[in-house]
């Protein structure tokens, strides 16, 4: 049987991992913009300026609701997204740290 052996990275590179993961469809990175030009969304609105089905708009907004880079509210018939800027400020600064590690590194 194949061992998990994740748990045996650092935290931030597990998050980074994680985010990188989440971020790996042109879909996703498209609703991200989307958001970030919107400030908040409705998920019907996602769907019509993307060439997916609304159900696989909602699949990848689970992705990005999973490693907390959006949050959501169903109101009723209606979700509602945006960016979750707390995380998104914590990404970028494991972001920065990773890169500026490697940069110094590489030089």
């Amino acid at each position: 049987m194949a061992q998990n052996k994740s748990d045996e990275f650092k935290a931030d590179e597990i998050q980074l991992a994680e985010l990188a993961k989440a971020l790996s469809h042109p879909a996703r990175i498209a609703i991200i913009k989307e958001l970030a030009k919107r400030n908040v969304c409705v998920c019907g609105e996602i769907v019509d300026v993307l060439p997916l089905a609304q159900s696989t708009v909602s699949q990848h907004l689970k992705e990005l609701l999973k490693v907390g880079l959006i949050k959501g509210e169903v109101d009723g018939p209606k979700s509602c997204y945006c960016i979750n800027t707390k995380t998104l400020d914590k990404y970028m600064t494991l972001f920065s740290r990773f890169f500026g590690n490697l940069e110094s590194c590489c030089k």
